[in-house]
Formats: structure tokens, C-alpha cells, sequence
């Protein structure tokens, strides 16, 4: 399940685990025209992890997810 929340900025998605046990915490996306930044809460640190792709990284990732395993180069 997720939502997906347009901000004045940025657009939030949240990705919500809805599968089996043991569920992980909510993925939060936030996109904007210069970066993307995923947050996840870590109960183990009580706090939250975040990484920051730039908008060529998520649109490579985002292309990677329905490829065959190889190396590509995005044009």
C-alpha cells in the first residue's frame, strides 16, 4: 500500500509494508527537482536513516527495476 501527497515543493510518497510478517517501518519519498530523499525510521537507534539520490540515480534505479541483469548506460 502507499499514498501519495503533493506537497508545495515536493511530492511525498509513503510506502507502507502490508505483507507478512515480520513488517518493515514505513518508506517515506520525498522528490523535489534537485534531489530524492528516502527516510525510514529505525527502531533499533530510534532514529531516522535517509539517503539522497540525485534525480539521474532515481531515474536509473526506476529503469533498472524492469531490466535483466547486465550494465547499462542511460541516454
Amino acid at each position: 500500500m502507499f499514498t501519495i501527497e503533493h506537497e508545495f515543493d515536493a511530492t511525498v510518497v509513503t510506502l507502507v509494508d502490508d505483507g507478512t510478517a515480520p513488517l518493515q517501518e514505513d518508506v517515506t519519498v520525498h522528490a523535489t527537482e534537485s534531489v530524492i530523499l528516502l527516510n525510514q525510521y529505525d527502531a533499533r537507534t530510534d532514529q531516522v536513516v535517509s539517503v539522497r539520490l540525485s534525480p539521474e540515480q532515481w531515474r536509473d534505479l526506476t529503469a533498472a527495476l524492469d531490466l535483466p541483469e547486465g550494465v547499462y548506460k542511460a541516454t
